[in-house]
C-alpha cells in the first residue's frame, strides 16, 4: 500500500484534532492533569517497537511465538488502557470536570490511532 501526501496531509489534520482536544480539555477548565495523557499514549508505541527489534528477525517459525515480542504487546495494551483509565480515574476523585475526561479520552485515542496508522501506513516491507 503506497502512501502518498495525501495521507501523510489526513493523519497530520487527525493528530492536530487530537492534540487540540487534549490541550482543550486542559484549558478550559484550567486544570492541566489531562496532558499526562498524551505522555502516555505517546510512549505507548515504543515497546512493541523495541522488542520488535529485539526478536530475532531471522527465526525459521513465524507461529512459534516469541516471550519479548509478547512483552512489548502487554506493555503497549497497559499504557493505552492507562491512556483511558486515567482521564476516567481523575474524574472520579474530582480532580477534573467530566467534559474534560471525555475530551482528553476522546484525543488521546485520536493521538494513539494516528501513531498506528503512521506506523501501519509508512511500514518498509522487508526483502529476502
Amino acid at each position: 500500500m503506497a502512501a502518498g501526501l495525501k495521507t501523510i496531509i489526513a493523519l497530520s489534520f487527525v493528530l492536530a484534532i487530537g492534540f487540540l482536544l487534549v490541550i482543550l480539555s486542559s484549558a478550559l477548565w484550567h486544570n492541566y492533569l489531562p496532558l499526562v495523557v498524551v505522555a502516555t499514549y505517546v510512549v505507548a508505541p515504543l515497546p512493541n517497537w523495541i522488542c520488535g527489534k529485539c526478536a530475532n528477525p531471522d527465526d525459521f517459525m513465524e507461529n512459534a511465538g516469541s516471550a519479548i515480542v509478547d512483552f512489548g504487546r502487554f506493555v503497549t495494551g497497559f499504557l493505552v488502557v492507562m491512556g483511558i483509565a486515567l482521564p476516567a480515574l481523575l474524574a472520579h476523585c474530582a480532580l477534573i470536570q467530566y467534559p474534560a475526561m471525555a475530551m482528553s479520552i476522546v484525543g488521546g485515542l485520536l493521538i494513539y490511532g494516528t501513531i498506528i496508522s503512521f506506523t501501519m501506513f509508512f511500514q518498509e516491507e522487508q526483502d529476502f
